[in-house]
């Protein structure tokens, strides 16, 4: 039987045990990895030393390319792999029926080592973004769990691809699949993998043991839409919480049981709740596109939050917002400040204790709507990939954006969505909205034709 808890409302909890845990969240990978949506911990940091200071004038040494399938999911790379989901239209297809698939290649030569394809239909997503799987795979040890766009979770083998176990959203839990897909990876928590399933009606959240699939607990219900966000484990107020944002509230829970610690609620414009929330100290910020953004102050002796600032405006206008509206950008918080791309694609600094917008840089990312950009930190500076396929090197300070440098990466030849199939709107564009890995000094990218992987390493140039 499931095990279900209901996220209504905050519960009392007992602090003392957490003291002797011990947590690891993605077991036996290897230091220099990016397992992971956002790389070790889901934090969005790159620790490696020996790395380029700044870009040759003939761009980046790509040591190999692949030929790839189109989707939006980015690379993992682990234990000498990269891993990969992609999709294939059935040519003959009147209903958007394919085939989803996932990749292992060979980290050092891009040979592809295994393929393990299943049959879905998009025919309940929007047309113009029916183009692949959204969700990064999650590598642990022996074992890579992937997820398609309509809720199709495997457990595979790393070495084989052969199936360990798997799931499917919709038969399992009767989810409805999200305008635009299933967008949540999995989360590795110790024997648990915990999971946005979006189940109705009361398992928006499940946590199956890795090794077997069964279920352990489920919680949450459904309103609305399930969103798109990422779960994420932070330890704050004597507990480890497990963060998740979806379309109706921010909530916390006991990852060990699904109970809730808090609940914030906060209804989010079409259910796009997509940027990962991101913690500093006692903040914790999360930023949608017509709603504008929400911080939370962390309370650091029980795990429980209170609102600091919410934003006021209702529009995703950039001369009609107050603040950060973000949709597909996890921003930053450095210090007392928060950087982050807003609606159409405008680069926003803020102060954190108020929202106050500082100051406000068109160089970063394209002025259109949706203009995303994905930033890596890499010790007093960031990794920049703007959606027009460039790489930056760059930091981001009170005072305003500072570009370091930049170079041609990889093509933009994704679709933006701004137009149906056949017809224009004057925010069409190509785009890549697929956030790369960072390993081993180097940095793995795909588009919707081919996957790459590029030298960062100071002593290749």
């Amino acid at each position: 039987m499931r095990q279900s808890r209901r996220i209504v409302s905050p519960m009392s909890v007992q602090l003392g045990a957490w003291c002797l845990l011990a947590f690891v969240t993605v077991s036996v990978v290897h230091a220099d990895d990016w397992q992971q949506w956002r790389g070790m911990d889901r934090l969005g940091i790159w620790h490696e030393e020996g790395i380029i200071e700044v870009f040759p004038d003939d761009g980046l040494n790509v040591t190999w390319r692949a030929p790839i399938r189109s989707g939006y999911s980015g690379p993992a790379v682990a234990n000498g792999r990269v891993f990969v989901l992609d999709w294939l239209e059935d040519p003959a297809s009147r209903t958007l029926d394919g085939t989803e698939r996932a990749v292992a290649l060979d980290e050092e030569t891009g040979e592809i080592l295994w393929t393990h394809e299943w049959q879905t239909t998009y025919r309940m997503l929007m047309v113009s973004y029916a183009l692949g799987p959204r969700a990064t795979p999650t590598v642990d040890g022996e074992r890579v769990y992937v997820v398609g766009a309509t809720g199709r979770l495997f457990c595979l083998n790393v070495e084989t691809g052969d199936v360990v176990w798997s799931k499917d959203y919709i038969a399992d839990y009767d989810t409805s699949v999200p305008t635009w897909g299933i967008a949540s990876a999995p989360l590795v928590d110790g024997d648990k993998l915990i999971t946005v399933v979006g189940g109705e009606p009361d398992a928006l959240v499940v946590a199956f043991d890795k090794r077997t699939g069964e279920e352990i607990w489920h919680a949450g219900e459904v309103v609305g839409e399930m969103g798109y966000g990422q779960p994420v484990i932070y330890e704050a107020g004597g507990a480890r919480q497990l963060i998740v944002w979806h379309a109706a509230a921010l909530v916390s829970l006991d990852p060990e049981t699904g109970d809730v610690y808090w609940e914030q609620e906060w209804e989010v414009g079409a259910g796009m709740s997509v940027a990962t929330p991101v913690r500093s100290g006692d903040y914790l910020l999360v930023s949608q596109f017509y709603n504008g953004s929400m911080m939370m102050r962390l309370n650091q002796d029980r795990p429980e939050a209170s609102m600091i600032w919410q934003g006021s405006s209702r529009s995703e206008e950039p001369d009609q917002t107050d603040g950060l509206h973000s949709l597909i950008t996890t921003p930053l918080i450095i210090g007392d400040y928060v950087y982050g791309v807003g609606s159409y694609g405008e680069l926003r600094g803020l102060d954190a204790r108020t929202g106050e917008r500082i100051w406000m840089s068109e160089q970063m990312t394209a002025q259109a709507r949706w203009g995303t950009a994905f930033m890596v930190r890499h010790n007093d500076r960031y990794f920049v990939n703007n959606d027009d396929g460039y790489l930056m090197i760059a930091q981001f300070t009170p005072e305003g954006y500072v570009e370091l440098d930049r170079t041609r990466l990889i093509e933009a030849n994704g679709n933006s969505g701004a137009a149906m199939r056949g017809r224009p709107n004057r925010w069409e564009r190509p785009i890549n909205w697929s956030h790369p890995a960072y390993a081993n000094k180097h940095i793995v990218h795909r588009n919707n034709a081919e996957i790459i992987r590029a030298s960062l390493a100071a002593n290749d140039y």
